[in-house]
């Protein structure tokens, strides 16, 4: 078996480059051949895999966070290449919501075992139809517009404080800003039209380190599960935000939620839009969940927060 690590250095505050040397020993243990990639940026990230791909490349192991698996479902989707993950970043949701352990020592034996024994399953994802590219675009774990984007796009422009501190300055900022706005979210089946704070379409539940904004979605079962926040004050969505974590936030009244395979959402263009914690486009935007288009490595059923 013939093997790529992909290594992100940033991950994690420099963890995944900590850890590099330990996981590529492990892996040699059990392939023929353990290519290293330096994910430094993601263009040459995307050309080395590609330049593997094509010389023989089975897997594709990720040692970084929800940045270098959204990367790395780009590189996989709809091929045979199956992903191994090993989470080292500050959210690592997309490994959470597969059900790898959340400590890298445990994942990475975890996935030393799933590659013994070619343990490996196919999972969906959701792909972003039209924009300016021939090329589709995927996501794993959660696409989001309004309040929860435009809190991530804050906290990718500062410099300072470095974690996730950097988030919660960030969304104290955009929650003194709030605003709703005219939203429509139409499915094959329905079509809502409010005035919305945030639009949320999950393949998985999870985003923002363990947020189960859409805590009914599973990957497997060739459906999103939508969360739509209606008008809400800023006063009224900070007591909405303690449910977000154990999920209680679905039933307020104020919040919908919808099952759908087909998602449009049409609404002011300087939302910007979010898929896996990275940037993607503004609003309008099309996504299709698309079954079985991944194959993961060392995948379980159960997920954890």
């Amino acid at each position: 078996m013939r093997v790529a690590l992909a290594v992100h250095p940033d991950s994690g505050q420099g963890a995944a480059a900590r850890m590099a040397g330990t996981v590529a020993a492990r892996l040699r243990t059990v392939v023929d051949r353990l290519d290293l990639i330096t994910a430094d940026s993601p263009e040459r990230f995307r050309r080395r895999v590609a330049e593997c791909r094509d010389s023989g490349l089975d897997a594709l192991v990720v040692l970084g966070g929800d940045g270098a698996a959204h990367q790395a479902v780009q590189c996989c989707a709809g091929t045979d290449l199956a992903l191994g993950l090993v989470p080292s970043g500050t959210g690592n949701d997309f490994a959470r919501a597969l059900g790898v352990p959340r400590d890298p020592v445990s994942a990475l034996s975890s996935l030393v075992s799933a590659l013994r024994h070619d343990h490996r399953r196919r999972v969906d994802l959701g792909r972003i139809d039209g924009g300016d590219s021939s090329v589709p675009h995927w996501f794993g774990t959660v696409l989001c517009t309004g309040f929860d984007a435009a809190v991530n796009a804050r906290a990718n422009s500062m410099p300072w404080p470095r974690g996730p501190h950097r988030y919660d300055l960030a969304l104290v900022r955009e929650l003194v800003s709030l605003r709703p706005r005219p939203v429509v979210v139409e499915t094959e089946k329905e079509r809502l039209t409010t005035q919305a704070t945030l639009v949320a379409v999950g393949n998985t539940a999870f985003y923002g380190g363990g947020i189960p904004i859409c805590p009914e979605a599973v990957w497997d079962d060739g459906a999103f599960d939508v969360t739509v926040v209606g008008p809400v004050s800023p006063l009224r969505l900070a007591r909405i935000l303690p449910r977000l974590r154990t999920g209680a936030h679905v039933r307020h009244p104020s919040v919908h939620t919808l099952r759908a395979s087909r998602v449009r959402i049409e609404g002011p263009g300087e939302w910007p839009v979010f898929a896996d914690g990275d940037p993607i486009s503004a609003l309008p935007t099309t996504v299709t969940c698309v079954p079985e288009a991944l194959t993961v490595l060392g995948v379980t059923r159960e997920s954890t927060v």
